[in-house]
């Protein structure tokens, strides 16, 4: 039997103290069901891979920032997309980057969307939204709780 993804977390990896809670409230505006973790840098992101293997649920869809410190977020992607396990997970950059430098690197790795951060917050309120309702609720996603 399949579980249902309702409580399965979305990982934010973001180390602007800011931009997580900017990220939080917009989440928390559109009453967003998934549970929110926060990985503030690219080290702590990748340390999931244990809590994963040891049985933590797997998120929904992990939330990259790119511009971050210990490791970075196109390093922390190439990771998990190249994961036996793990590289299932959607993964949507969420970052002010608008480098074609990134944004080609990205999708080489294998990001499933590239997203440019909105300045203005109900612009970010409705990036919010529009994440949550295709990544929790219209997709469809192979991971290893639903098996």
């Amino acid at each position: 039997m399949k579980k249902k993804l309702y409580n399965n977390p979305i990982l934010l990896v973001e180390d602007s103290p800011v931009d997580v809670d900017l990220t939080l409230r917009a989440f928390k505006t559109k009453n967003l069901t998934n549970p929110i973790q926060v990985a503030r840098d690219g080290e702590e992101a990748l340390s999931y891979i244990q809590k994963w293997d040891e049985g933590e649920l797997i998120p929904v869809v992990i939330l990259l920032d790119l511009k971050l410190p210990k490791v970075d977020g196109l390093e922390v992607l190439r990771i998990f997309k190249s994961h036996e396990h793990y590289k299932a997970i959607p993964i949507v950059v969420l970052t002010s980057s608008l480098e074609s430098t990134d944004l080609e690197r990205a999708y080489k790795f294998g990001v499933n969307s590239y997203i440019v951060k909105p300045v203005n917050f109900d612009n970010f309120i409705e990036v919010a939204s529009q994440i949550e309702l295709y990544w929790s609720v219209l997709n469809k996603p192979l991971i290893k709780n639903e098996l």
